[in-house]
């Protein structure tokens, strides 16, 4: 029995060093993070070719078409939204996405969403209309482009330059301002 006025050691020691683990986890995320993007950055972006699942625009001067391939849009900015249908800080990423994906429609960015979900997974259909996407999504059923991009977490934004390059890499939740001054860094202004 404890004596009174006096704390037992044995609950505060674990409870300090879960928050003495956490402090350092803040501390260290945004180095790994950076140091991702820094790796990344520069970097010629994949091609890939996937299916569309929701066309959404065609592309100026371009037809609808029901695949989409990353090299058609080369001399364009592009913004890459990886997401899948069972995440929640994507639903949370979606509506972000699709206000830029409507301003920046005209000033010739392309925005893709890339849903990751297995085959026997999800609809990203019914994803795109329930969040009122309107920009063309594609599905990596493989994993095979989220892995040629390095995407380790949901949802992950990858900004591709006019040229081509990997521009920048975010994971997480990234804020519309954050999102347009990679876009601008994009198109080289």
């Amino acid at each position: 029995m404890q004596a009174e006025g006096t704390r037992s050691t044995g609950t505060t020691l674990p409870a300090l060093a879960i928050v003495g683990a956490l402090l350092a986890g803040i501390a260290v995320l945004p180095r790994i993070l950076a140091r991702h993007d820094a790796v990344a950055a520069g970097r010629p972006a994949p091609d890939f070719t996937l299916d569309l699942v929701v066309n959404g625009p065609p592309a100026p001067g371009g037809a609808a078409s029901r695949f989409f391939r990353l090299g058609d849009v080369r001399g364009r900015a592009v913004l890459l939204d990886f997401w899948a249908t069972w995440c929640g800080p994507c639903r949370a990423q979606a509506p972000i996405v699709e206000q830029l994906a409507r301003r920046w429609r005209d000033r010739g960015v392309v925005v893709l969403g890339i849903d990751t979900d297995a085959a026997n997974e999800g609809d990203p259909r019914a994803f795109a209309i329930d969040n009122g996407l309107s920009y063309p999504i594609v599905r990596d059923t493989t994993g095979a482009v989220a892995r040629a991009y390095d995407v380790d977490s949901l949802p992950t934004l990858v900004v591709v330059s006019t040229e081509g390059k990997i521009v920048a890499v975010r994971s997480g939740i990234t804020g519309g301002g954050e999102i347009e001054r990679l876009l601008r860094r994009a198109m080289g202004r």
